[in-house]
């Protein structure tokens, strides 16, 4: 989920802008400037874009540590909960801390616990093996967004192999979970979301930082797991993961080529197959840009009049927040990220958030008083934090006792804001890898606003890679399942001839918001049955 945070224009200092757009940012500043020198001082003498930040205060009390070997394995005790150890000697600083929980899905196999960074970082994951065939089922990592929405979102509300229920008492069996065809990790990342904490106060605010560390738990997961190592890996990341996955992709298709050119029995081949964006913001030039198209001219639309007045003032401001994203991709600093950042979310996403509507579905409202209909406009995700709060799910779990679970932390959002981190480019990161073989899913459900599927498909339309050209030329074809021949949306695919689920591959999903997998779970675990078994969707 993309946890929106509008942010106060007057924070905008005319010194930000890039040279030769100061007419832009004069536009974004209007007759605010009190706080100007205050902000340019942050900005511009702060800590450097994906630094570790010690803000000190924060360090939460932990138990006595106790620690043992046992047939070749390494243990600890703390807080009362046994772990077991896996460290690697290409990340010194890195070591895993292992358990078995029984909650969720009792009759497979699980592991949770934590990534440790150098003591200072703690980062929660959830595994969850196959139910159909574990030792060959493909291995997927899932990351929700935000920044700083936890990805266990994605497993008690959407796909995971159980969904919370009766306020936040109890978990009901998915029948149609992700890991009915594939092994799966959930993961919050970056620290200080969901379970994740930090012992000594340090950040994460940009997504390459974020992916350094997502690598290196992949690689000492790997390391413990063996029999995981050689399966197709595929990243599914959602919302502001469409920014996280590709950072992530791009670290490791990297690594992966240095360990081709340097082979070490240090590191293990991670064996990336496919990056699966959902609902994604991806690349904010284009996906900004169709904000009003939506609200305007899209199926559910806000307005009544694509050319009344809420449109006309819509699109004019456009222009000017694609200007400052433009400034953002040729410059790449906080400088010129940060205010297209403030005014592209003010000015376009400002308005759209004060109608009423969900604007993760648009064809619900939203009460928004004091979170009246729950946390981000589902009361499910208020579930997940009761369910996760309860001292009995954290003790099976291994999470730290003193950690409060919240779904979305808003100041690892604000962190990532004041980077202007939403604004890069991450499309940029994926032709490489396309053209080397990495096969490419973007979906998006056709009610959802704040990523929608104009947008979506308009960045993909525009990638450059080998299939350009025929993903340009193709038609959009329906996609049909089911014995009842239920039309469940719109694809358009490049590559994978006749029979696969292609190279690059876009769907629309009819009658799904933001959460596609929540909305549609049956339509969304077909698409993802056929895309890992590279079976075309348009296949009856």
């Amino acid at each position: 989920m993309r946890a929106l945070t509008l942010l106060p224009l007057l924070y905008i200092s005319t010194t930000l802008a890039a040279p030769g757009r100061d007419h832009d940012v004069q536009v974004v500043l209007g007759e605010s400037a009190a706080l100007v020198d205050t902000v340019h001082e942050d900005l511009t003498y702060g800590n450097p874009p994906g630094s570790v930040v010690h803000t000190g205060g924060n360090a939460l009390p932990e138990d006595k540590v106790e620690t043992w070997s046992e047939e070749g394995r390494e243990f600890m005790k703390q807080n009362g909960l046994v772990f077991e150890l896996v460290k690697h000697s290409a990340f010194p600083t890195h070591r895993l801390r292992i358990r078995e929980p029984n909650l969720c899905e009792p009759s497979v196999q699980q592991y949770s616990g934590y990534l440790d960074v150098a003591e200072g970082k703690h980062l929660f994951f959830w595994f969850f093996e196959s139910r159909s065939n574990p030792s060959k089922d493909p291995l997927v990592l899932w990351l929700n967004g935000g920044p700083g929405c936890s990805s266990s979102l994605g497993l008690l509300f959407e796909l995971g192999p159980c969904l919370v229920t009766d306020k936040g008492r109890n978990t009901t069996f998915n029948p149609h979970s992700w890991n009915e065809r594939a092994n799966i990790i959930f993961l919050d990342q970056p620290v200080d979301v969901g379970y994740s904490y930090s012992s000594d106060g340090s950040t994460i605010s940009t997504s390459p930082a974020a992916a350094l560390d997502v690598y290196a738990f992949l690689e000492l997961f790997v390391t413990r797991f063996h029999k995981y190592a050689r399966l197709p890996f595929h990243i599914a990341a959602e919302s502001y993961g469409g920014t996280y996955g590709p950072n992530i992709a791009s670290v490791i298709y990297k690594k992966n080529k240095e360990l081709a050119a340097a082979p070490s029995s240090k590191l293990a081949k991670i064996n990336l197959a496919s990056v699966i964006l959902a609902n994604g913001i991806t690349d904010p030039y284009f996906q900004m840009a169709s904000l009003p198209d939506y609200a305007c001219d899209g199926p559910y639309p806000i307005y009544d009049d694509p050319e009344g007045p809420q449109c006309v003032a819509l699109r004019k401001k456009v222009p000017i927040c694609q200007r400052l994203i433009k400034s953002c991709y040729t410059f790449n600093s906080r400088l010129t990220c940060v205010p297209a950042a403030l005014y592209c979310e003010s000015q376009l996403f400002g308005p759209l958030q004060q109608t009423g509507l969900n604007v993760y579905d648009v064809r619900q409202k939203c009460d928004r008083s004091e979170d009246a209909d729950g946390p981000l406009c589902y009361k499910e995700i208020g579930w997940t934090e009761t369910w996760l709060n309860d001292p009995k799910t954290k003790a099976a779990l291994g999470a730290d006792p003193s950690r409060t679970y919240e779904a979305c932390n808003m100041k690892v959002n604000e962190a990532f804001m004041y980077q202007g981190d939403g604004m890069h480019n991450s499309a940029a990161l994926l032709p490489e890898l396309i053209n080397d073989g990495i096969r490419l899913l973007v979906y998006a459900g056709n009610a959802d606003l704040v990523c929608n599927y104009i947008g979506n498909e308009a960045w993909v339309e525009n990638l450059e890679h080998k299939f350009h050209k025929e993903f340009q030329a193709a038609p959009s074809i329906q996609w049909v399942i089911g014995r009842e021949g239920r039309i469940a949306g719109e694809v358009r695919t490049a590559g994978g001839g006749d029979f696969g689920a292609g190279n690059v591959t876009f769907v629309n999903v009819y009658e799904a918001g933001h959460m596609v997998p929540h909305d549609q779970p049956e339509v969304a675990l077909d698409m993802f049955t056929r895309w890992i078994s590279d079976v075309s969707l348009t296949l009856n």
